[in-house]
């Protein structure tokens, strides 16, 4: 597949919102549109890659899982999940999946040194294909816990496309003792008028310029749990899941409008 360059590509604006380097004008002028919207929106793309970090440590160094499945990967940047768990563990294998031939290119590259490191090449929407990778299907049928991570992916699939149904299908397949890692756009709630606003009017922008991006409300996130057993403190706006330090008190709409939490099957 090749590389269209004049349209933005979600790895790529996700890349360019972190300061990286692997991106193009096209993803840079979403930016900046998002930029004139809310100005702290790289915010929000720092506190995921955070939330990232403290999410692989707690599967990897508290829940003690050593199977990790990281679905909508995006582009390798400083910390990824495996340079995380391999500090704790170095038996830790970890499987990135995205459909973006970018991400693939890199993703090759980073495969080639790290031996406990899988990358497959497959769509969030395809969730049998996904399970159906040999390496998945081994972690699945070994009976151990399996950390699945879905972040900053779930917010871009439309509702017809059924996210709540690709998740329960993730879900179900995976042993008990499994752990689920979930973070996505929250629409901010009525008390937030103004952060709702601004997000009602960024997510205009992301479905005219990117295809997608959905803003949904406490409860639909929620769902995508299912039955599965929350972790303290819950699904709560991302600097808040177990901060390594004091959270910031600045609350804008990036603060509201991006929640992740983590629940493990019984």
């Amino acid at each position: 597949m090749g590389l269209d360059v004049t349209k933005p590509n979600i790895a790529r604006v996700y890349d360019a919102f972190l300061g990286g380097k692997d991106n193009f004008a096209a993803d840079r002028a979403v930016v900046e549109l998002a930029l004139n919207v809310t100005p702290d929106a790289p915010v929000g793309a720092r506190a995921n890659r955070a939330f990232l970090q403290r999410v692989v440590r707690f599967l990897v160094a508290e829940a003690g899982l050593r199977q990790l499945v990281d679905i909508g990967s995006g582009l390798p940047t400083q910390g990824n999940v495996h340079e995380v768990a391999e500090v704790i563990s170095p038996a830790v294998r970890v499987v990135y999946v995205d459909n973006d031939p970018v991400v693939r290119t890199h993703a090759n590259a980073l495969v080639a040194v790290t031996p406990e490191t899988r990358f497959l090449t497959a769509d969030v929407r395809e969730p049998d294909k996904i399970l159906g990778d040999p390496v998945v299907r081994e972690f699945v049928g070994s009976g151990r816990p399996v950390g699945l991570l879905l972040l900053a992916i779930l917010h871009h699939l439309n509702d017809d496309e059924d996210p709540a149904g690709i998740v329960a299908r993730l879900r179900d397949a995976l042993p008990p003792g499994s752990y689920l890692a979930i973070s996505s756009f929250r629409m901010p709630g009525p008390e937030h008028p103004d952060d709702a606003a601004k997000t009602a009017a960024m997510e205009e922008m992301f479905n005219e310029r990117l295809g997608t991006g959905r803003w949904r409300s406490q409860e639909q996130i929620l769902a995508w749990f299912g039955d599965w057993e929350l972790v303290e403190p819950g699904l709560v706006p991302l600097p808040e899941w177990r901060p390594d330090g004091p959270v910031s008190a600045a609350r804008d709409a990036t603060y509201y409008g991006f929640v992740g939490g983590i629940a493990r099957k019984r």
